[in-house]
């Protein structure tokens, strides 16, 4: 069978997206997931989408990670598949999507998507990082000069270790550098490895990053090593509210692969 497959990226955090609509993909063959995602022995990508038909939404998102699993929910990939959606003529500039976190709002003027992310009530702060659930689970340091940091290795040991274990969470290392901006680098549950960019870890950050009185800017923006990402928030008696990711989303090519 010839599957056809859109391969797009935000912030360098890379997707293959398929029109599900018509129920061609087997949802079940995680080993084929993890295959067209393998960067040598596939086409490549941190993440795998399928776009479906909703009953509640104009479409669904169904993830899964590089490892072939489904996920939490993914910022950048949900960004990604609004532009996909208008593509194939979903949608126009304004849509509401089923995503595994519940229903997400989002724009699109151009490349630029700006996706409504959940509402974070509950933010656990510790002596040296905070963890919270920005749609996924985010373990959040600050640290000096994120560019000494060995992503892969010192990300890894946290996101096995106590008190994540095998289900794990995404670890994102972070330096200041002026009153509302922010480098992040991010390692990555599912790809085991540091990403360009992760939006649920952006949007975690940027939280995070007021919670601690970093900062007092309800728009913070992140350089990733993929490139800029711009977060938005309300705050309402300590929880966060109104919570935006915003940032381009670009298909990158398209094409045909035997499954």
């Amino acid at each position: 069978m010839q599957l056809t497959f859109y391969k797009y990226q935000g912030t360098g955090n890379d997707f293959i997206l398929i029109d599900n609509r018509k129920e061609i993909f087997d949802k079940n063959n995680t080993k084929l997931v993890a295959q067209l995602c393998d960067r040598r022995f596939g086409i490549g990508a941190d993440g795998f989408i399928l776009l479906e038909n909703s009953t509640i939404g104009d479409f669904k998102m169904v993830y899964y990670n590089a490892d072939g699993n489904t996920s939490t929910m993914c910022g950048n990939g949900g960004r990604c598949l609004v532009a996909f959606a208008k593509l194939l003529g979903i949608i126009v500039q304004r849509t509401s999507f089923e995503a595994i976190d519940g229903l997400h709002q989002a724009t699109i003027e151009d490349a630029i998507v700006s996706l409504k992310m959940i509402d974070v009530e509950t933010i656990d702060q510790f002596d040296d990082h905070l963890f919270l659930d920005s749609g996924s689970p985010h373990h959040v340091t600050f640290v000096k000069n994120v560019s000494d940091v060995n992503v892969k290795i010192t990300g890894r040991k946290l996101r096995f270790g106590a008190p994540y274990f095998e289900e794990g969470s995404n670890i994102n290392f972070v330096e200041q550098t002026n009153k509302n901006t922010f480098k992040v680098r991010t390692y990555e549950r599912g790809v085991e490895d540091e990403t360009l960019s992760c939006g649920t870890g952006v949007t975690a950050v940027a939280i995070a990053s007021h919670k601690a009185r970093k900062t007092t800017s309800n728009m913070i923006l992140l350089d990733t090593p993929g490139g800029q990402l711009e977060v938005s928030f309300e705050t309402h008696n300590n929880n966060y509210k109104n919570v935006f990711l915003k940032g381009a989303a670009t298909l990158v090519f398209t094409g045909t692969i035997d499954i």
